[in-house]
């Protein structure tokens, strides 16, 4: 196998098919390195990064100014590639079950452009079986070409943590695997040239497939944990983070905490996994607990809402709520799989429309994605009760007094979803505040 010398020779070029929140950063390194191609069929998107736009804030605008990349949503400029990186998002269906639309999209794509030699690697999270039992066939239909022998499949799990700029995806050990040695040997060289802290090597495609989605299942198994205690502790009257603060004083506390848990990957993976474990006759006893544990954490909060907002002597069928953040997580603009529009949904249920506000996150795509229109700045005002539910930096330039109405002796409710303040403070001050 050359493609490794041809990609540092520039004899051939990688193309990475997928250019958001995990394929732009991804993109970006290599291309630092070898001839790339950026891909994407979103041509909105393609048109933002072409103007030096990075709509994921990822990798950010002054990388996507400076890059040599090629961004593109045509399969035409698929031209001299013999190492394919496949990072589209894997959803799930209203019932739960893996929707594998985009990664079959993407096997199309490959099929119809691959070359004899290339490489194929998929980072798009899937259960174990996903890459060479669907991908492998589609890509060897349309293309006419036979995986082992004209081309090579591997399977690399991302674990890009969007919004963190601790771990990035240099200092990240990276889990590579192929379908014979030789092709895991040459996928292992080629992430190299990235990766600084290495590669790990597992023995099969399915192992390192494995590996992903029980990375996630475990932490979602933990908040689900702490998000039950806290359900229980506020039926007891105990503050959760008071509890939690003492547990961490001990060496091998874990440090996780109660919250909403959305987005693309600890929302959705666990549900790829019991999926398949399902279709081999095992039911989960733990994994699917802990995501209805974590799933109703949004109607919980709303419910709680309400509760406090009717022990403050608030009349919640004119009340007025505020929902400070949107996306999944703080400090990024992913709204993807948000649990924050739970609370939205769960307030609605009794009668409330609450009013959400997020700088981070794109309004358009709220609208697009939810259906809700969110306010703008200068609206934030003549609030009963504000929502923090998610504790983004730039949250910190808002002053929480100018929010409330500014009537003497009126009640004023903060459900503090994050533990984003200082409760002491705002008791004080005669706030009545909950906290998950």
């Amino acid at each position: 196998m050359k493609n490794f010398e041809n990609l540092i020779n520039k004899k051939s070029k990688l193309a990475v098919i997928g250019l958001g929140y995990v394929g732009m950063p991804i993109a970006i390194q290599f291309a630092k390195k070898v001839s790339v191609i950026g891909f994407d069929v979103n041509s909105f998107k393609i048109d933002e990064y072409k103007k030096g736009h990075d709509v994921t804030g990822e990798a950010g605008d002054d990388e996507l100014k400076k890059t040599s990349m090629l961004f593109t949503d045509k399969e035409s400029d698929l031209k001299d590639v013999n190492f394919y990186i496949v990072a589209v998002p894997t959803p799930v269906n209203l019932d739960k079950t893996p929707d594998l639309t985009p990664v079959v999209g993407a096997s199309e794509v490959v099929g119809r452009n691959i070359e004899k030699g290339s490489i194929v690697v998929f980072e798009s999270t899937v259960y174990p079986g996903v890459t060479e039992d669907v991908c492998v066939p589609i890509i060897e239909k349309i293309s006419g070409l036979k995986a082992g022998k004209d081309w090579w499949i591997g399977y690399s799990p991302e674990r890009i943590n969007p919004a963190d700029k601790v771990h990035r995806l240099w200092n990240i050990k990276k889990i590579v695997s192929g379908m014979d040695k030789e092709s895991c040997d040459e996928i292992a060289k080629v992430y190299e040239l990235v990766v600084e802290v290495g590669v790990h090597k597992v023995s099969t495609i399915k192992t390192a497939e494995a590996v992903k989605v029980v990375e996630n299942s475990q932490r979602d198994i933990n908040i689900a944990f702490m998000n039950e205690l806290a359900m229980v502790f506020d039926r007891m009257g105990i503050d959760t983070m008071e509890v939690v603060e003492g547990m961490n004083t001990k060496w091998n506390a874990l440090g996780f905490t109660p919250g909403l848990v959305g987005g693309h990957c600890i929302g959705v993976d666990p549900y790829y996994f019991t999926y398949e474990a399902e279709k081999l006759g095992y039911h989960s006893q733990i994994i699917l607990s802990g995501r209805k544990v974590n799933d109703d954490m949004g109607n919980f909060i709303a419910t709680s809402s309400v509760k406090q907002m009717m022990k403050a002597g608030i009349d919640t069928s004119k009340a007025k709520v505020l929902i400070l953040g949107a996306t999944f997580k703080e400090n990024c603009p992913d709204i993807r799989n948000s649990k924050v529009f739970d609370i939205y949904r769960g307030l609605k249920d009794f009668g409330i429309t609450p009013f959400v506000f997020d700088d981070n996150a794109i309004d358009l795509e709220i609208e697009k994605e939810y259906g809700i229109k969110p306010i703008h700045k200068d609206q934030l005002k003549d609030f009963d009760c504000v929502i923090i539910a998610v504790a983004h930096k730039s949250f910190a330039n808002i002053n929480i007094d100018s929010l409330f109405k500014d009537v003497v002796n009126s009640k004023k409710v903060i459900i503090d979803v994050k533990s984003y303040l200082n409760k002491e403070f705002y008791l004080n001050k005669g706030y009545s505040l909950w906290r998950l």
